[in-house]
C-alpha cells in the first residue's frame, strides 16, 4: 500500500517554515504498513495543486494534502479539491456549530470568514478538528483515498491520530512494518558495508538494510515488511541479533535514539567517572554536546576554552616554551591541555583541542582542516592529529564528533 504526500504552502517553498508535518506523517503511516513513494511540497496555486494530485495518484493508492484550509482567500485548498471531484461547497450546520463553540469558548468575536470554514465538499467525509476551525476532509474517488488536513501540526495530529490512521486501518488490508536503527561511530559507510557484505546479501527478501551516514556516525537501519506478524517478528529479530554482533565493536545505540553523548554519559555513570574538557578550535562545542544531556552535571565538571593562546598559558599552564617550539596547534600543546584541565578539575578522563579552523591558520605551519584531539586518562594521555579539510563549520563539527569517538575507545 503506498501513500503520497502532498504539502502546500509557499511559506514552505521560501524556507519560511520546516516542513515538520511531512515527516511526522511518513512516520505514522508506516508504523500501520503503509509505505510513502513520494513527498511534495508545493505552491499555494490552483494549478500546482491540481497538477500534484494527478502524478500522485498514478504513484499512491491513498494521497495525502496539508495545508491551505485557513479561512483567508490564499486558503484554497478545498475549492480546488472540490473542482478536481466536480463538486460544491455546502454548508455543515454541526460543523458551523463547533466553530461557534470554539470562540464562544476562548470570549473572541467570530466572522463571516470563520464561518465560511463551515462550507465544506458534499462528496467529502468530514473529519471534524476538535482543536481548530479547519476540519479535515475524505475523499473515496477513483478508486483512491484523498485525505486533506490542515497544516498546523497540533490540529493535524490530532486529525490523523483519532480519526484517519483508524479509518485507513478500517479501510485496507495492511501488512506489517518493523523498523529498527542501530547507530555505530567511528568507521566509514564503505567499510562497514564491505564488513556486512556476505550477511546482507543472505537477507530474507521480506527484510532489508539502508545505511544512513553523517558525521562521524552511520546509521543501520533493518526493515522488515509483510503479512504474517509472528513469522517476520520472529525473521527480524534474528537478524537484528546477527546484525549487532557484527558491528559490536563500533556499536554506540540499538534503538536508534541514543547518541554518542548519551552512550558517553552512560559510560562514565556506570563507571563513576568525571570528565572536563579544554578546548581551542571548537570553541566548547564537545563541552555544548555533553551538557545537552539531562542528568550530565553527576560526570561532566566543567570547560575551559582556550581561544587564545594566553589562556593556555595563563589557565591552562602550558608552557610558553611548549608552544614557541612547536606551536599552539600540535600534539605536545593539545597534550598539556587534557593533562593539565584534568589535574585543575580533578577529574578522571580529559578531552583538548587544539587546530586550525579556518579560514585562516594564525602562527603555525599547519595547514586548515588540521587539528590535534587528546584523551587524558587516569594513567596516561592519547594524542591524534587529523585532518578534517574545510569549511570551518565542517571542521568543528567533525572535530567535536572524532573526540567524543577517541573518548569511547578509551572508556571501552
Amino acid at each position: 500500500m503506498q501513500a503520497e504526500i502532498i504539502t502546500i504552502g509557499d511559506e514552505i517553498l521560501i524556507g519560511q517554515i520546516l516542513d515538520s508535518n511531512s515527516k511526522w506523517i511518513a512516520e505514522e503511516l508506516n508504523k500501520i504498513g503503509i509505505s510513502v513513494y513520494q513527498i511534495t511540497s508545493i505552491q499555494d496555486d490552483k494549478n500546482h495543486i491540481l497538477k500534484a494530485i494527478r502524478q500522485a495518484e498514478e504513484n499512491a493508492d491513498i494521497i495525502i494534502l496539508t495545508g491551505g484550509l485557513g479561512p483567508t482567500k490564499d486558503d484554497i485548498t478545498k475549492h480546488t479539491i472540490a473542482h478536481y471531484f466536480d463538486d460544491s461547497l455546502v454548508m455543515y450546520p454541526k460543523i458551523e456549530a463547533h466553530i461557534k463553540y470554539l470562540f464562544a469558548k476562548i470570549n473572541y468575536q467570530y466572522t463571516d470568514l470563520d464561518l465560511q470554514q463551515a462550507m465544506l465538499p458534499s462528496k467529502a467525509t468530514i473529519l471534524k478538528n476538535n482543536l481548530g476551525t479547519a476540519s479535515g476532509m475524505w475523499f473515496n474517488e477513483n478508486n483512491k483515498v484523498y485525505i486533506s488536513f490542515p497544516g498546523v501540526p497540533n490540529e493535524m495530529k490530532g486529525l490523523m491520530t483519532y480519526k484517519a490512521l483508524p479509518k485507513l486501518q478500517e479501510t485496507f488490508d495492511l501488512p506489517f512494518i518493523f523498523h529498527q536503527t542501530l547507530i555505530t561511530y567511528g568507521m566509514g559507510e564503505s567499510k562497514i558495508a564491505k564488513r556486512l557484505e556476505v550477511w546482507e546479501t543472505n537477507l530474507p527478501k521480506e527484510i532489508k538494510l539502508a545505511y544512513l551516514p553523517s558525521y562521524g556516525k552511520t546509521r543501520l537501519r533493518l526493515s522488515a515488511k509483510g503479512k504474517n506478524k509472528d513469522s517476520l517478528e520472529k525473521k527480524f529479530n534474528n537478524e537484528i541479533d546477527k546484525l549487532s554482533e557484527l558491528v559490536k565493536d563500533i556499536l554506540v545505540s540499538s534503538n536508534g535514539n541514543d547518541s554518542i553523548e548519551v552512550f558517553i554519559g552512560k559510560l562514565l555513570t556506570k563507571k563513576k567517572f568525571t570528565l572536563a574538557t579544554a578546548e581551542s578550535c571548537t570553541g566548547g562545542n564537545i563541552a555544548k554536546l555533553i551538557t545537552s544531556i539531562s542528568g550530565s552535571s553527576k560526570y561532566f565538571i566543567g570547560s575551559i576554552v582556550s581561544y587564545n593562546a594566553r589562556i593556555k598559558t595563563d589557565f591552562l599552564n602550558v608552557s610558553p616554551n611548549i608552544i614557541d617550539k612547536h606551536s599552539v596547534v600540535s600534539a605536545q600543546v593539545a597534550s598539556a591541555m587534557a593533562q593539565n584541565i584534568k589535574k585543575i578539575y580533578k577529574t578522571d578522563f580529559a578531552i583538548a583541542t587544539t587546530g586550525n579552523a579556518g579560514p585562516t591558520t594564525d602562527k603555525t605551519d599547519k595547514t586548515v582542516g588540521v587539528v590535534f584531539i587528546a584523551i587524558a586518562t587516569p594513567n596516561n594521555v592519547v594524542v591524534k592529529e587529523y585532518n578534517f579539510g574545510q569549511p570551518r563549520e565542517k571542521v568543528i563539527e567533525k572535530a567535536s564528533i572524532k573526540a567524543l569517538e577517541m573518548l569511547v575507545k578509551t572508556l571501552l
